[in-house]
């Protein structure tokens, strides 16, 4: 292979995975307005092996290091001859995809959220690192305190790039209850393990108001919801 197909080939992959993904999202949108639910969808079009099972999970979007940074090659590569119309499209779904969360806080609490405070678990882009290079939660966060939230987070890993970003604009918890007290809901925002099979009790406990926008889907709409949780996630029309 040549240099120039070789360098294209790996800009053309992460653009792919990033549409699937985009792709998801924007089907997530269409399963809550629609009364569907994406998670079933997810499982019925990876049944196609033409599709597959990979990189269609719906979410608050796609960060990090390279599928942000190579769309954004590939689009100024193209120019106006010829334009990405479609990885442009892709862009900009993540982009709003982002705010999903915000808008389901919205919709429950009001647009004004000034002496509330939200817990957020997960502040890297995805499990296993601490890279929060285009990081949805920068988005969610910054657009809480925009609003007049406060924010206690906890992240595994991320801690010390999230003070690099935030500062101390927001509060850091040791661990994933520490940053539950008082709040008035919780958001999932990365889909570590340790934020997999938490004890709920013990969160309904903590939290001011037992709310819950999950951001990943981890968790059972039926399941929390028999717990006494009020639950919001993504493309499952659960709220």
């Amino acid at each position: 292979m040549d240099s120039r197909s070789a360098e294209m080939s790996k800009y053309a992959a992460n653009a792919m995975l990033a549409t699937k993904i985009s792709f998801i999202n924007e089907i997530s949108r269409l399963c809550e307005t629609k009364g569907a639910d994406v998670g079933e969808v997810r499982r019925a079009i990876a049944l196609d092996r033409r599709i597959g099972p990979h990189f269609i999970f719906p979410g608050v979007g796609y960060g990090g290091s390279c599928f942000p940074k190579d769309i954004r090659a590939v689009i100024s590569m193209g120019g106006d001859d010829p334009e990405m119309v479609l990885l442009k499209a892709v862009e900009a779904v993540n982009e709003r995809q982002k705010g999903i969360l915000i808008e389901k806080v919205m919709r429950h609490f009001g647009a004004d959220l000034a002496d509330l405070t939200f817990a957020v678990w997960g502040l890297a882009f995805k499990p296993r690192t601490d890279d929060m290079r285009d990081a949805p939660s920068i988005t969610v966060i910054e657009s809480l305190l925009k609003a007049g939230a406060k924010v206690q987070a906890f992240d595994p890993e991320a801690t010390g790039e999230a003070k690099k970003i935030f500062g101390d604009r927001i509060l850091y918890a040791n661990r994933n209850y520490e940053a539950l007290p008082g709040a008035a809901a919780l958001l999932v925002l990365t889909e570590w393990n340790e934020f997999r099979r938490p004890d709920f009790l013990r969160v309904k406990q903590l939290l001011k108001h037992p709310v819950i926008f999950d951001g990943r889907n981890l968790y059972d709409p039926m399941d929390i919801r028999k717990l006494g949780f009020q639950y919001y996630s993504i493309g499952r029309n659960d709220g």
